[in-house]
């Protein structure tokens, strides 16, 4: 199921927001980035997004997104750019505000095509001609 991620302001006073999930969920959560806009207030200056996640060797690693100026690019669109929580968003360079907003969508383990695999299995079996003696 997709539900809409409410998004975040980064300022100058709030330079980075932390998206995670319950530790003991069994569920797998995609957390996709939609939009980075300067908001009201922003100053023509450089706003740097950063995405601080972990990498296949649960290092820590920090991406730039965007780099949005009122004056020649205040808006970003970033296509879904789907993470896997928990991740971090901070603001490395400017005041801000910019506001970040997207979706994020569960996918419930048990849920997960066991069903249709079975259904699957059965079709191909309902398929496959009958095995018949070799002729000797």
């Amino acid at each position: 199921s997709d539900l809409l991620f409410p998004g975040c302001e980064l300022t100058a006073s709030t330079k980075s927001y932390t998206f995670q999930v319950d530790e003991e969920d069994d569920s797998d959560h995609i957390l996709a980035l939609s939009v980075v806009c300067l908001t009201d207030g922003a100053k023509d200056e450089c706003n740097v997004v950063e995405v601080i996640g972990r990498n296949h060797e649960n290092q820590e690693i920090a991406v730039p997104v965007a780099n949005l100026k009122l004056s020649c690019q205040p808006l970003l669109s970033l296509d879904n750019f789907k993470l896997q929580p928990p991740v971090t968003f901070r603001l490395a360079a400017g005041s801000g505000p910019v506001h970040l907003a997207g979706w994020h969508r569960i996918v419930h383990r048990e849920d997960a095509s066991f069903e249709e695999d079975d259904d699957l299995s059965e079709e191909e079996d309902e398929e496959l001609p009958p095995i018949k003696p070799a002729k000797k």
